[in-house]
């Protein structure tokens, strides 16, 4: 009867007839591959080299799943920038302990080539994970003989102590191959302080600069502090050593140069000693300072390639510091004052800059910009890295600092216009940011002259904007992260050009 019922209604009306067929086959065709795709989903999050044992796998942004686990030529060099701070200040962060329970960083079947004592290489495949993490996520292996735990390296990278993390973080670099013997090459400590009333601060650089370590001896290193008081004219002192007299080490942030030296101590902080004279009087300065960092309140780095090589990391984006700084017999006493330390290297011919570091109550931000000579008109986007007493908090990408330049400051005789106040705006998703500026004090170095301040190792940089400006204010922040409101002021530093 079926059958006579649909012969009969494809002899009567063929095309109805015909296109109720076309709809349920491609129904059915839509139908199969919905079920070969939802069996494919499934097979894969059953694939140990995709999941590893966990619940949630951390990649970058825009790899191919397939890519890398197939080690094609995407995924034969795969990482995770700064992996050991995603796992310590973002995945097994405090912050996130009521979502996550354990985190463990793991490399599944990496291609390496084995070379063998006859001089052959046989390709293999290795994976390397921290046993005590990788056990916490319920991952670990079954032992059928020997110890699984681990070694003081997988300790060093899970929880470093305060000394090792300063040092893994905040050590010298030797010049890459493309920029040795480079002049322009410079690498500096930098530090300030700035007392409770926000009247007196000071800037301190241990700089290394020139063709750093060429034999012929052609660079060496300076100690420069500028004291500033609201006011009155910065003063400048100086002290110089050449190369022999310089030490300085890619495996730890001690520094010495001459008799003033930087000193990583066993708990962590940072012993900041010298002696110079001001340039122009010769009145002698004795610097005496120890340099407490806040635990968590570091940024761990970035590093420039792109046509200009350089880096900055901040080991102490929040501190204390306490102890003395004298010119002749007059001493202003530190006692757990506000104090920063970031390290700088790289190559600076005609690099400009946009940075600015601040405390605003409980939270503690840097912003920056760096600026190529070969920079496209449209400026690159900020970022601002924000902190509290947990640690790393939230990344923002303002488009721009709207700057009001209201303030005239006189560089060598001539008159510019600076900073009195600047503005940063931007929203992520459901997270703001605002931050104002008010200029208290400012101050300017014309880089044409050399040596400018923040370690410029050349005489005539030929900017644009060869006006340096350092300034002193007051930062206030706003907004709202993972629905808590944002508020707070306190003192900061700023730096731009013009």
């Amino acid at each position: 009867m079926i059958r006579l019922l649909a012969l009969r209604n494809l002899t009567l009306k063929p095309w109805r007839t015909l296109f109720l067929l076309f709809g349920f086959s491609m129904g059915v065709a839509v139908m199969i591959v919905l079920l070969s795709i939802g069996e494919a989903l499934l097979d894969q999050s059953k694939d140990e080299k995709l999941v590893g044992g966990g619940s949630i796998t951390v990649l970058p942004e825009g790899v191919d799943i397939e890519v890398l686990k197939t080690g094609g030529l995407g995924g034969l060099f795969f990482s995770i920038d700064h992996a050991r701070f995603v796992h310590r200040q973002l995945l097994a962060a405090p912050r996130l302990s009521d979502v996550v329970t354990a985190a463990a960083p793991q490399i599944e079947g990496k291609l390496v080539y084995l070379r063998t004592a006859d001089g052959r290489e046989r390709p293999v495949r290795a994976s390397a994970d921290i046993p005590s993490l990788t056990a916490a996520v319920g991952a670990g292996p079954t032992l059928v003989r020997g110890a699984w735990a681990d070694d003081s390296l997988d300790r060093r990278w899970r929880s470093p102590t305060a000394v090792e993390l300063r040092n893994d973080i905040d050590h010298f670099h030797q010049p890459p191959r493309e920029v040795a013997g480079d002049p322009s090459w410079a690498e500096w400590h930098y530090f300030n302080v700035i007392t409770p009333d926000r009247r007196q601060w000071a800037f301190v650089s241990f700089i290394v600069a020139g063709a750093v370590g060429d034999s012929s001896g052609r660079w060496g290193g300076q100690l420069l502090v500028t004291l500033h008081e609201q006011g009155r004219p910065a003063r400048r002192f100086t002290s110089v050593a050449p190369a022999s007299s310089v030490r300085y080490s890619v495996t730890d942030a001690d520094l010495r140069i001459g008799d003033a030296s930087v000193t990583v101590l066993p708990d962590g902080r940072y012993a900041v000693r010298g002696n110079a004279r001001e340039d122009r009087s010769g009145a002698p300065l004795a610097l005496d300072l120890i340099v407490s960092p806040a635990p968590g309140a570091y940024f761990p780095g970035a590093a420039l390639t792109n046509g200009v090589v350089s880096g900055y990391v901040v080991p102490a984006l929040r501190a204390d510091a306490s102890g003395s700084i004298c010119v002749a017999r007059a001493c202003t006493r530190y006692d757990g004052v506000q104090a920063y330390h970031d390290h700088n290297w790289g190559v600076w011919r005609g690099v400009t800059w946009e940075w600015g570091a601040a405390r605003a109550g409980q939270y503690t931000f840097l912003y920056g910009r760096v600026e190529p000579p070969d920079s496209v008109a449209a400026a690159q986007p900020l970022f601002v890295y924000l902190v509290d007493s947990s640690g790393f908090l939230a990344l923002f990408r303002p488009r721009r600092i709207e700057y009001v330049d209201a303030r005239t400051t006189t560089v060598n005789g001539n008159s510019i216009r600076t900073p009195s106040t600047a503005r940063m705006v931007d929203v992520r998703g459901d997270d703001t940011l605002q931050i104002s500026l008010v200029i208290e004090d400012a101050s300017a170095s014309d880089t044409r002259a050399g040596m400018a301040e923040r370690g410029d190792a050349l005489a005539a940089r030929r900017l644009t904007r060869p006006y340096f400006v350092q300034m002193k204010g007051v930062a206030t922040i706003s907004g709202r992260i993972r629905g808590t409101p944002l508020t707070g002021s306190g003192a900061g530093f700023f730096e731009t050009y013009r």
